[in-house]
């Protein structure tokens, strides 16, 4: 399975996480432009013909052959590898409890949790806390720039479609020999997410398209943010006052 289609299912993970209700507007205007829109629905419309013809179909089948606690197993190994990116992009933003933390869960969870398939940390209270490039330059106040869909790809801005490509380089995966392993690996990780998102889509009220880009935006503004709420005065999304309200 190619390493773009892994993308494009984590990346809509990350936009689809944070569905639980109808998309957040101002006066009828989305947070962030979406001045590319016609071109990003045509890409929208082929990843989800990609998604419904092939991806979906091939989880179902992996779902229904795998015994719950491997499934974790398998979520859990693929989590304990991401903590290298975690611990890079903490690094970077200046954070170095966090960085600790990630190295401790990638410690304990590779040894004592057998190779991150059981996330032992988690009970020493050692959680997760995802990192990307993306939100690493988003924390030192690079724009989001225009929203824009990516093939294979998915939901995405000019700066964490760009980013992609550093986090991919900090995937233990990325250099893994032999190659048919490698793809191997990175095929089960395509699996393990898409599985995770099975349900998800039942979320969505309304327009697909609009909800996914609008959840996709909030979400990765709370992350900048570290989970704060996204204050509707930001610069990034666009000043609104509302004089109404006075």
């Amino acid at each position: 399975m190619n390493s773009l289609i892994k993308y494009s299912l984590i990346i809509l993970a990350l936009g689809l996480g944070g569905c639980a209700g109808a998309p957040k507007q101002i006066h009828g205007e989305t947070l962030q432009s979406d001045p590319w829109q016609n071109a990003n629905r045509n890409i929208y419309a082929f990843n989800k013909a990609i998604d419904k013809v092939v991806l979906s179909p091939v989880t179902k089948v992996y779902a229904a052959i795998t015994p719950d606690p491997i499934e974790l197993a398998v979520e859990n190994f693929f989590n304990n590898l991401s903590e290298v990116s975690h611990f890079a992009n903490h690094l970077l933003q200046g954070k170095p409890a966090l960085a600790v933390t990630d190295a401790s869960r990638l410690l304990i969870n590779s040894t004592v949790g057998i190779f991150g398939v059981i996330d032992v940390a988690s009970h020493f209270g050692l959680y997760s806390e995802a990192e990307d490039f993306g939100q690493t330059l988003g924390y030192w106040g690079v724009d989001s720039g225009p929203y824009v869909v990516l093939p294979f790809f998915g939901p995405s801005t000019i700066r964490d479609g760009a980013s992609v490509l550093v986090d991919y380089q900090l995937d233990p995966l990325a250099d893994y020999e032999p190659v048919s392993h490698r793809t191997g690996l990175q095929t089960l990780q395509v699996l393990d997410t898409r599985n995770q998102l099975q349900d998800v889509q039942e979320l969505i009220i309304g327009d697909e398209y609009s909800f996914v880009r609008d959840a996709y935006l909030s979400r990765r503004a709370m992350q900048i943010r570290d989970g704060a709420p996204v204050a509707q005065t930001d610069d990034e999304y666009g000043d609104e006052e509302f004089d109404e309200f006075d």
